[in-house]
């Protein structure tokens, strides 16, 4: 734990201007950002007695070792920076908010050529434009097939659409018209995305417009005595209506609104939100917060209007000037976001979302009548939330603390492990031999920092045994930390080659003590807000505990590893599967965990976690190495020549067939690899040849092909 007056600035050389601030640990890692009006007076509250801090904030400042702050002209780019630090570092103390589910939108993808309609879940993509969230994709797949009535749009896969362009029928949608079959030539590009772009205005609100449309063409049609025409009009009318009637009006005169609502506690909080348009609910979201900062519920009312528009801005940003762009700005950001408690800095956030939506937007807490009434709801929803949350997770922050808490006793740690590695290796008889590395942060999985290793031997054919691996394996993650550790944007190095070889031996010293010898000394100062990103790489931060999948042998081969390298301020530890022992390198007998341990049951899953990811990684490269093509080993041909080949010559036998000269004048390739691949051709054997879309098919390397390792 670090004391915040080592790294405490001079008092006069923080401005006081708005900016926005971000504390460092002793590895460089961003642990928090933050905003404030004065700079010198916010960043002088963290520098006061540390037991006059409340809990979360003497941890964080105890954890950091420096801290760097931006000037910026006005509180709203404060508010706009802070989102966009928050989201590129991921700092832990910072508010987290995690969706409750994964929610599912109706997404219309218009930077398509023939925009398709779909059910779509994660992360939004520029050019699309998208409708919910709703509770469950069967909602959104019955109101879509209401919709595909009127609005035939395209709603096939990618592979689907070109397979039918290349034979010339439709799919079933396009034969029972519940598609405009834009693959065949039925409609126009022009057509069909003036057919896509009604269908989004149905869905933002503009219904009526429509339902007078069809009413007057039945009229019309019903007048010229062409009564099947009226009939099918009728019923496209009651389709229209009954996917109108999902959703009752909530609020007159055709409000949009965006409500939300908040309960919790200290430690975590439910925040459901109702998406309102045209009066009727189009969308209801929700989030679990884990106060991991001291806030209060008008700063976390800021934090989440951050996080629900921030997105929306890069949306925009993104289809900047296309009219799915600016139809999407005013979908995102609604006229009225109604909240529970006003954010502290209203006039700001105010004008923040008024200018993502291009108008104004009113930011305020409803008083009376139906929107009152529509809040109460959200909250009921959200008090429910809460309290499924807690039944599902009862005492989950409390079990993840003591397993913590636990294998630190058990391993007489200094300090709980909140970052723990664990390695496993999988192979077939020594064959497509692969390492998996799984990370888990305060005893959660954290997948994106997940990594594999193909594992080569000191011959390139791989590793006698698993101890062999497990040794190759640990040495490239530590070499790779100290690498990336020197290699850092924010570490000042100005070492020469052998300046370098003392910083690695010295890598074995506590953290400050190692970065500093890498030549990193944490600073406190200001930054250049459009200065280059400085994220340190995945593998510069070491972890508290490494984890290794066996017994005595596999522990005896990392920790040999990590001797090797000089460190040794890493803990290590082996989980043998058959009686769950814990070892740890020199001692003669394991360290037994009771089996109801909650520290036994957390080693057990990041284990199980790390086998699953290493079986998973072998079967694709034992998959991938038992089919071969007859053009896999010509020299100079890659994948991306060879895709070009097989689709312009549709078929291998078409290819066999080819000159030098007709396969040199495909794109890409010259008269050199052209000879290449005719050479190769000419005296290969009958193997697999790509189907008429031009993929190719596989070959079993034991059916005369040749294997890849």
């Amino acid at each position: 734990m670090a004391d915040p007056a080592t790294y405490r600035p001079a008092p006069g050389e923080i401005p006081t201007s708005p900016g926005v601030y971000r504390f460092r640990d002793a590895h460089g890692r961003v642990i928090y950002v933050g905003k404030a009006k004065n700079l010198r007076a916010r960043l002088s509250s963290y520098f006061q007695d540390v037991a006059n801090l409340h809990h979360r904030t003497q941890t964080m400042v105890t954890t950091a070792a420096s801290v760097e702050w931006t000037v910026v002209g006005t509180e709203v780019e404060a508010l706009a920076l802070e989102y966009t630090w928050i989201k590129e570092f991921d700092p832990r103390f910072n508010v987290k908010y995690r969706d409750d589910k994964s929610y599912p939108y109706l997404a219309v993808t218009m930077g398509e050529e023939f925009p398709r309609a779909q059910v779509m879940r994660g992360a939004k993509r520029p050019g699309t434009r998208y409708f919910g969230p709703y509770g469950h994709a069967w909602a959104i797949r019955e109101t879509l097939d209401l919709l595909l009535r009127v609005f035939p749009v395209r709603t096939c896969s990618a592979g689907v659409f070109k397979r039918a362009h290349q034979t010339g029928r439709p799919c079933l949608l396009g034969y029972i018209d519940k598609c405009s079959a834009p693959c065949v030539g039925r409609i126009t590009p022009e057509d069909h995305r003036a057919l896509a772009e009604d269908f989004c205005d149905f869905m933002a609100g503009d219904t009526q417009r429509f339902v007078r449309r069809l009413e007057r063409k039945m009229n019309e049609a019903a007048a010229a005595m062409e009564y099947e025409a009226a009939a099918r009009l009728r019923d496209d009318i009651a389709a229209l209506q009954r996917a109108t009637e999902k959703n009752a009006v909530v609020l007159a005169d055709g409000t949009d609104a965006d409500v939300f609502a908040l309960v919790g506690d200290e430690l975590e909080a439910a925040v459901q939100v109702f998406h309102v348009r045209g009066g009727r609910i189009r969308g209801q979201r929700g989030w679990i917060v884990e106060k991991v900062e001291d806030v209060t519920d008008a700063e976390l009312v800021e934090h989440l209007l951050q996080q629900v528009y921030g997105a929306a801005e890069e949306a925009i940003a993104a289809d900047a000037g296309a009219r799915s762009g600016r139809a999407g700005a005013r979908d995102a950001v609604p006229r009225e976001v109604l909240v529970p408690v006003l954010p502290p800095d209203t006039d700001q956030v105010t004008t923040w979302l008024s200018g993502l939506r291009g108008a104004r937007v009113d930011v305020r807490v409803p008083q009376r009548g139906d929107k009152k009434e529509l809040a109460a709801t959200v909250r009921a929803n959200a008090e429910h939330a809460l309290a499924l949350h807690r039944t599902r997770r009862a005492g989950d922050l409390t079990t993840r603390s003591q397993a913590l808490r636990e294998i630190q006793e058990a391993l007489d740690l200094e300090s709980a492990p909140l970052r723990i590695e664990c390695y496993d290796v999988s192979h077939n008889q020594g064959t497509y031999q692969v390492a998996s590395m799984v990370v888990f942060e305060d005893g959660l999985a954290r997948k994106s920092e997940y990594r594999h290793f193909t594992v080569r031997g000191p011959d390139g054919d791989g590793a006698a045994d698993d101890t062999a691996a497990m040794y190759e394996v640990i040495t490239r993650r530590f070499k790779r930390y100290l690498a990336d550790r020197s290699r850092s944007g924010e570490v000042e190095l100005d070492l020469e080659a052998d300046d370098v070889a003392d910083a690695s031996d010295a890598a074995g010293r506590r953290a400050e003590r190692a970065a500093e010898a890498a030549g990193y000394v944490p600073r406190s100062g200001e930054v250049d807000a459009d200065a280059p990103t400085d994220r340190r790489a995945r593998f510069a931060y070491p972890p508290n505990l490494v984890v290794v999948d066996g017994g005595p042998p596999q522990v005896a081969a990392a920790a040999r590893a990590l001797e090797d390298l000089g460190i040794d301020d890493v803990a290590l530890c082996g989980l043998a599967k058959r009686l769950e022992e814990v070892w740890v390198p020199g001692e003669e007998y394991p360290v037994i965990l009771r089996r109801s341990s909650e520290g036994l049951y957390l080693l057990q899953r990041v284990r199980d976690e790390a086998h699953r990811f290493a079986i998973a990684q072998h079967r694709r490269q034992r998959s991938k190495g038992m089919t071969a093509s007859a053009l896999d080993d010509v020299p100079g041909l890659g994948p991306a020549r060879r895709t070009a080949l097989l689709k312009h010559f549709g078929s291998l036998k078409r290819l066999r067939a080819a000159s030098v000269d007709e396969i040199a004048s495909v794109r890409g390739m010259g008269e050199r690899t052209a000879q290449a691949v005719v050479a190769a051709l000419g005296g290969a054997a009958e193997q697999a040849a790509p189907d008429a879309s031009g993929a190719a098919q596989d070959t079993p390397a034991g059916d005369g092909a040749t294997a890849r390792a």
